[in-house]
């Protein structure tokens, strides 16, 4: 039986991935916790711990900024990433809108659609 820390909120948000400073994917959040999100996408390329930076922006509002997070890679499937924030610096309250945000809108919102991987 898996038990978590904090609940998770399900959700449809596109976002950008970075590693090291530089945009390496697209994806896209499936669910969300106060610790750390699942990212539904085909990147591979990243190790168990390794620090991303995710980036998102919330579509509705009038700001248009961008927010970023920082998390550390707890998991890796062939349908996504499992990231956690502990242990790195990021805003609660950006954290925090997202969760709200998430509640909030339960249709699938693509700014940067993930890319679908061909069967040969």
């Amino acid at each position: 039986m898996e038990h978590r820390l904090s609940k998770r909120v399900p959700g449809k948000l596109g976002l950008l991935v970075y590693k090291r400073g530089m945009p390496v994917a697209t994806g896209q959040i499936r669910d969300a916790s106060k610790r750390g999100l699942f990212i539904a996408t085909d990147y591979s390329d990243v190790q168990l711990n390794q620090t991303l930076e995710i980036e998102f922006r919330f579509p509705e509002r009038e700001e248009r900024q961008f927010r970023r997070l920082k998390a550390h890679v707890v998991r890796k499937s062939d349908k996504g990433l499992g990231v956690d924030f502990d242990g790195v610096d990021n805003d609660a309250f950006t954290i925090s809108s997202l969760l709200h945000w998430l509640k909030m809108h339960h249709r699938s919102v693509e700014y940067f659609p993930v890319r679908k991987s061909q069967a040969y």
